[in-house]
This record gives structure tokens, C-alpha cells and sequence, in this order.
């Protein structure tokens, strides 16, 4: 199943003047200056890149738009038709918050306001983007976060409806974006990568979305393989032969509770002539629906779990980007997926199970069985090779406690930890690294195997880290390595906000594709 798609392109035609059913403007709720002053309260001010439809309005647009209740808040969408002052029809003022002293807006604040404008005029076949974009180094930022955001914001799930909505608008189906110069080469290839990160986004999103009882193990083994044969990727898919077979102790324990058998999905990019002679691998949880096993969820919310598979999503939709950037460096996903359910196959608290690596695990919980998919997962990873890995994961409830529904928890060697922050926050994906202290490892110690799955002793005490510190048992020591746990921000459950629809977010897909480029450029 797959969303409606939205196309999107470059034009330097006088916004005014455009054929478009609508066209999107920034306006501030005020300066900086003034913010730091007297706080939000001030003149409503347009963005650059509105000159001429203001021009067209004789000046009165500002004033018009303040009477209509705008304040410039960010995210804030007030439309109004333009009774033929301007070719479009409509105009969108959306919210930039306070105008930045001498620069233009964060990237990461016109990604925002893009989505949100774009989701907002849904019913509007085409619609143009007048923008404020900077003429600096940052011009290529902000144009990707542009169209980004206009791509993303107008995402809208397929569904399962069987008649149709009335209420239901089209999702905006062309975007144009307004630049100085629509022949520029490196605002096209912006717009191009905008263009593929976007795709892999809106895939990762319609894997989480679709419904569990579509996407079992092996429904999902064969959606990720197809798509990967497709775009030329390496493919390997180990059924639940190969996997028992094989020693993957972890994947089978999980899995075996299930009618719907457990697979490990294995992707590989290679860049012509080698690339850099670096080697990165990805893993990400693919477990397609979490009841918690013998330890049972609660049954408020468990719906929600259709979604423990987002880090499986993330990984596998990134390595489709990754075929069509071709960065200049090996990157090779392992996607392990189970699905978790109660049954007289189940696994128990008790079991020891030996995992891909040898290491004897004592099972306390069948609810942490995302750590023991992934620990073979990422066992198989260092065996066959790499110099960095990054893992993505719904691990645990602990991240949602810490640091909430938008912020990702990182953990791992220090120096990559850094860099996933510094790739979140240049992508707008912001993760925050962890520690991993030697009291949660020590509670870990199991009397009847090498370590247990949980810290019994510490209960949900760091319950964040407990994850962390079990992955790391792992990771060989010459490899880096992060954790990055997304059980907040994979999911999206309230209402849409800025690029954010309901449902699967996609993070982290932008981030990961952020770290490839800066792994292969600088090692």
C-alpha cells in the first residue's frame, strides 16, 4: 500500500504571477529584537519573498492578515482569497515565529512552516511556495528543508476506507518552490535529494502505518526485499530454517510464539570501486507487533503497537535512499523481524537463550524481546565486518519518560553518539546522548547465564539504559557504535504538527542519511 504521491519543483516566475491554486508567503510575528524586548507582542511582518504579493495588496496585507486573527506564530496558517489581485486565488500567510536580526529563518522553522502550509491546503491541486530562502552558504539547507517539509506535510496515509470521505480533500498533489534562479544546478540537486529523502520517508511511514495483520514477518521480509531487488541492492532474506540453523537464538525465541514464522533481512549497498573503504552497518527492530509475549501488555494503547517496527522501516527505506544517492561508502543492513505474541510456543521468563554470538542470555521479560532480536542482528553485523554501527530501535518506554515524544535517546561510543546529535539536529530529528553506567551493567548479572535481559534489581530505574547496556554486550570492542531509541518519535499520535502527520513519523531516517554523507566524506 502506498500514499499518494506529491511532486515538487523549482520556479522564478513573480510569485504574483503564478498559475497556482494557492501560493504561501512567511510572515513574523515580530523581531528578535522586539521578542527579547517586549516577548511575542508586535507588528505582524511579511518574510522575504512576498514583496510582490504585498505589492499587489497596496501595502494592506499585513493589516489584512492581522484582522483575520494572524499573529505569526509558527505553524499558524491563515488563508485568504485574493479576489483577483494576484493570479492565485488563494494566499497562505504561514507563521515563521520572530524574524531573525539579519538572517533567515532555521531551517528546520521553514520545514515546519512548509508542512504545515501544504497539509493545510489540501484541495488544492497545485500550490506555490514564496518562502524567505537566504543568497548565502545557507541557501542549500534552507531550499532541502523547504522541500522537505512541503513533501513531507502533505503526506496522507492510503488507508483502508471502503467508500469515499466528502470531507476528505486531496492532498496538494504539485508543489513549486520560488527561487532567483530555476536553472541553478545546485538548487536542482537539492530539490532531487529533497526529492529521495522525502521517498524514503513517506516509505518508512507507510510501513508503519499499514495494518499489522498486513505486514507479518514474512508479508514484510518479502515488501523490503521486493523494494530492494528493485532499486539494486544486495538481498539475503533467512527464513525460520536458516535462522534456527544459523545459531540466531534471539530472533528464533522471539518469533516462535508466532503462527507467522520470524525472518532476518540482510541489504547491501557497494560503491563502485569501493568508496572510502569504510563499512557501515545499519539494524533496525522489525517486530511487526508487540503483545508482549508471555508478559503481557497492558491492552490501553497496545494498538499502537503496529509500530515496533519503525526502526526495521527506518533502516530498510534508508537503504533504498542510499541506492539512489550512492554515497562513497559500503553500507549493509541487517533487519531482523519477529513478531512478539502469547501462545504455548512462546518463549518465557526463565528461558536461557543462546544467542547468535554464543553469549547465554537469562530471559526475565518476553516484553524486552526487541534487545534480543537485535542482539543477534547486530552480533552478525560485527562478524561480517564493519567500522561503525548504528542501530534504531522502539527499545523502551524509558526513552518516552526521559526525554519525551520528540527527542531520541543515543547511546554508544561517544564520538559517534555525538555525531548522530549533530546529525539529528542539522536534519531536525534532535536525539540526545546517554550514559551507560556500570551499576546498570552490574545489575544485569545473571546467576545461570552470562547476563540476563533485564536489570531485575533496578525495574524500570533506567530503564532507557538497561537497553543500551544490554546491545552493548554485542558490539566488539574495534567497532563504533549507537543506539538510538525512538519509541517516542517514530510515533505520531496527536494531532498533525508541522511536517508530523498522524501515525509513523519516519525518524530516523533523515538522520541516518545525514551520518552516511558525513561518514563518507570525513571517515
Amino acid at each position: 500500500m502506498t500514499s499518494p504521491s506529491t511532486t515538487l519543483s523549482l520556479v522564478d516566475t513573480d510569485p504574483a504571477e503564478l498559475a497556482v491554486d494557492a501560493i504561501v508567503i512567511g510572515v513574523h510575528s515580530t523581531t528578535v529584537e522586539e521578542a527579547a524586548t517586549n516577548g511575542l507582542a508586535g507588528t505582524l511582518l511579511l518574510a522575504t519573498g512576498a514583496e510582490s504579493i504585498a505589492a499587489a495588496f497596496d501595502g494592506k496585507l499585513t493589516e489584512t492578515l492581522a484582522l483575520l486573527g494572524a499573529t505569526g506564530g509558527p505553524g499558524e496558517v491563515i488563508k485568504l482569497a485574493t479576489l483577483g489581485t494576484v493570479t492565485a486565488p488563494v494566499i497562505a500567510a504561514v507563521g515563521l515565529g520572530a524574524e531573525p536580526s539579519g538572517a533567515a529563518p532555521a531551517p528546520e522553522t521553514l520545514r515546519r512552516a512548509a508542512g504545515a502550509a501544504v497539509r493545510a491546503l489540501a484541495g488544492a491541486p497545485r500550490v506555490a511556495l514564496a518562502l524567505p530562502l537566504p543568497d548565502d552558504a545557507d541557501a542549500a539547507d534552507a531550499l532541502r528543508a523547504v522541500a522537505e517539509g512541503a513533501l513531507l506535510g502533505g503526506y496522507r496515509f492510503a488507508g483502508y476506507k471502503t467508500r469515499p470521505q466528502p470531507s476528505r480533500r486531496e492532498p496538494v498533489a504539485e508543489v513549486l518552490v520560488a527561487v532567483p534562479d530555476a536553472t541553478d544546478t545546485g538548487a536542482q540537486a537539492e530539490i532531487l535529494r529533497a526529492q529521495t529523502v522525502a521517498a524514503a520517508v513517506r516509505r518508512t511511514r507507510d510501513w508503519v502505518n499499514i495494518a499489522p495483520n498486513e505486514l507479518r514477518p514474512p508479508a514484510f521480509a518479502d515488501a523490503v526485499a521486493e523494494a530492494a531487488r528493485a532499486s539494486g541492492l544486495g538481498v539475503e532474506v533467512l527464513d525460520e530454517v536458516a535462522l534456527r540453523e544459523g545459531g540466531y537464538g534471539g530472533i528464533i525465541a522471539v518469533g516462535q510464539g508466532s503462527e507467522a514464522p520470524p525472518r532476518l533481512v540482510k541489504l547491501t549497498w557497494t560503491p563502485e570501486g569501493g568508496g572510502t573503504g569504510k563499512r557501515v552497518a545499519l539494524v533496525g527492530k522489525g517486530i511487526t507487533f508487540d503483545t508482549g509475549g508471555v508478559s503481557i501488555k497492558p491492552a490501553q494503547g497496545m494498538w499502537e503497537m503496529k509500530s515496533d517496527m519503525a526502526g526495521a522501516a527506518a533502516v530498510a527505506a534508508t537503504m533504498l535512499a542510499v541506492a539512489e544517492l550512492k554515497p562513497a561508502v559500503a553500507v549493509t543492513a541487517y533487519v531482523p523481524m519477529a513478531e512478539n505474541m502469547p501462545s504455548g510456543g512462546s518463549y518465557r521468563p526463565g528461558d536461557v537463550i543462546t544467542m547468535y554470538n554464543g553469549k547465554r542470555v537469562e530471559v526475565l521479560n518476553t516484553d524486552a524481546e526487541g534487545r534480543m532480536i537485535l542482539a543477534d542482528a547486530m552480533a552478525r553485523a560485527c562478524e561480517d565486518g564493519c567500522d561503525y554501527l548504528i542501530e534504531t530501535s522502539t527499545l523502551t518506554g524509558g526513552q518516552v519518560v526521559a526525554l519525551g515524544k520528540r527527542v531520541s535517546g543515543v547511546m554508544g561510543s561517544a564520538e559517534l553518539c555525538e555525531r548522530v546529535h549533530e546529525a539529528g539536529e542539522a536534519v531536525g530529528e534532535p536525539a540526545w546522548p546517554m550514559p551507560l553506567p556500570d551499576d546498570v551493567r552490574k545489575g544485569m548479572d545473571s546467576e545461570v547465564a552470562d547476563i540476563s535481559q533485564v536489570n531485575a534489581g533496578m525495574d524500570r530505574a533506567g530503564h532507557m539504559l538497561q537497553g543500551g547496556v544490554f546491545l552493548r554486550e554485542f558490539v566488539t570492542d574495534e567497532v563504533a557504535w549507537a543506539h538510538i531509541d525512538i519509541a517516542g518519535p517514530s510515533y505520531h499520535s496527536g494531532e498533525a504538527t508541522g511536517y508530523w502527520t498522524k501515525g509513523g513519523t519516519g525518524v530516523p531516517v533523515r538522520t541516518l542519511l545525514h551520518l552516511i554523507d558525513d561518514i563518507a566524506t570525513n571517515g
